[in-house]
């Protein structure tokens, strides 16, 4: 039994041509996977119809040029000269939205023109050859709407396959070639390189504009988080101390009410321990809540009755800041009395970095269901400009966000003269829609991650 020794295998170097050919001749059979014609998303609509005007100006244009010189110059039968002028000239308008096809067509009609003229011309006369001078131009254009499309493997290969083309004519008969094929080799080269760099340029211009938009979309959402953390970590202090009231209340009942039956003991003591069961809950919330690294507040949470510290700290800051306090508001809940002084300090915040010096009034008026707070701030003066360029994105939202949460309405915007208006209403009762955790009324502002915001 006789054996026999494996074939050897392919050196490193044959086996990689092998597949670099192999991947050059799947990118010339695969188009790129948009058919949308070239300049389609171009900002004018004028503009969108320029590639199909070039490329029916050409083909207009070469198609009679073609069948005059290939039946006069070269003695071309005009059978062949008109089948050869339409197939070189008639796919430039299929190049506007699928640019490799027509390269195709066209590419393998000046190849057998190429042949023909070859065969049939008995004296070429000192005439291009193997390319006729229409087919450098048709060529070069088919060049651009190539590069503009194609991806770089594909140009690479289309390339390649040009001057592989143009150099085995000139192998074939190198008396007839007058070096038209090394022009039309250098001039493809060049145009495809151009075209696609340009191209590649506007792709990346275009991700980069869908980055930053995704990133500013992502950046208020962030933001949009972040102060509902923040409005929830305040808010618990409100909820805290009512559930320490509930457990006192429950835990005192026995000894304040005498006589009442085991049942009610047993289930104020149910109560108290539900309560404290809570309070140990919400400081497991409020510390998922906080921030890395911040530390808890201890100070008790503002409200109206600080409002005019906050329109003196802004007069010392240099802005003419008046206020309007209503004198008796009546009860006010705890988060509607902490959202009108975060309202009233975020709008004289953005008073102070935006519009430094401007002349500012401060509102807070109440009836019987609702508390109205309006900030009016002037144009800012002529010779000043704003402490800060942007901020932080964190004022607006914030403000729309408490509103939100006690049910009430916000009205924010600019002033014919310069200025700008913060107008918010919250609920001073619990009605039908109203109320914290009732969700906005039907006239309450709507939170838009996109909005911009001058803070």
């Amino acid at each position: 039994m006789s054996t026999e020794d494996p074939p050897p295998a392919p050196a490193p170097r044959t086996a990689r041509a092998r597949e670099s050919l192999r991947s050059l001749g799947s990118a010339l059979r695969t188009p790129a996977a948009s058919t949308e014609p070239l300049l389609a998303r171009a900002a004018k609509p004028w503009q969108r119809y320029i590639p199909y005007v070039v490329a029916l100006g050409f083909a207009a244009a070469l198609l009679p040029v073609t069948v005059t010189v290939l039946v006069q110059d070269y003695g071309l039968a005009g059978g062949w000269a008109g089948s050869l002028a339409t197939a070189q000239a008639a796919p430039l308008l299929l190049a506007v939205t699928r640019p490799l096809q027509a390269w195709w067509i066209i590419f393998t009609a000046d190849v057998v023109g190429a042949v023909l003229l070859l065969t049939t011309a008995d004296d070429l006369d000192g005439r291009s050859w193997p390319w006729t001078p229409m087919v450098v131009v048709g060529y070069l254009l088919l060049m651009v709407c190539l590069g503009l499309r194609e991806p770089r493997r594909t140009l690479l290969a289309v390339w390649l396959v040009t001057g592989a083309a143009g150099l085995a004519f000139e192998l074939v008969s190198q008396e007839r070639s007058d070096g038209v094929h090394l022009l039309l080799f250098v001039l493809s080269g060049v145009i495809l390189l151009v075209t696609a760099a340009l191209r590649e340029r506007g792709d990346a211009q275009r991700r980069l504009v869908e980055q930053e938009t995704i990133s500013e979309v992502e950046r208020a959402q962030r933001t949009l988080l972040e102060e509902r953390a923040r409005i929830a970590r305040e808010l618990h202090d409100m909820v805290a101390h009512h559930m320490s009231v509930i457990t006192v209340q429950a835990d005192s009942a026995p000894y304040r009410i005498e006589g009442l039956p085991e049942a009610a003991l047993e289930e104020f003591s149910t109560i108290a321990a539900g309560a404290r069961e809570s309070l140990t809950e919400m400081r497991r919330l409020l510390a998922v809540l906080r921030s890395d690294g911040s530390a808890a507040e201890r100070a008790p949470q503002p409200g109206l009755g600080r409002v005019q510290q906050l329109v003196e700290a802004t007069v010392r800051a240099g802005v003419p800041a008046e206020l309007s306090l209503t004198a008796d508001p009546g009860p006010v809940p705890p988060s509607v009395d902490l959202s009108a002084y975060r309202i009233v300090q975020e709008a004289l915040s953005n008073v102070v970095r935006h519009a430094p010096g401007a002349p500012t009034r401060v509102s807070v008026t109440s009836d019987a269901d609702w508390l109205t707070v309006l900030v009016v701030n002037g144009p800012a003066g002529a010779r000043t400009s704003p402490l800060e360029a942007s901020g932080t994105g964190h004022g607006l939202i914030g403000m729309r966000e408490r509103v939100r949460l006690t049910g009430g309405t916000l009205d924010t915007g600019p002033l014919p003269d310069g200025g700008f208006r913060v107008a918010a209403r919250l609920p001073l009762t619990r009605g039908p829609g109203r109320g914290p955790g009732s969700g906005p009324g039907p006239d309450a502002a709507v939170i838009d991650p996109t909005a911009k915001d001058p803070s």
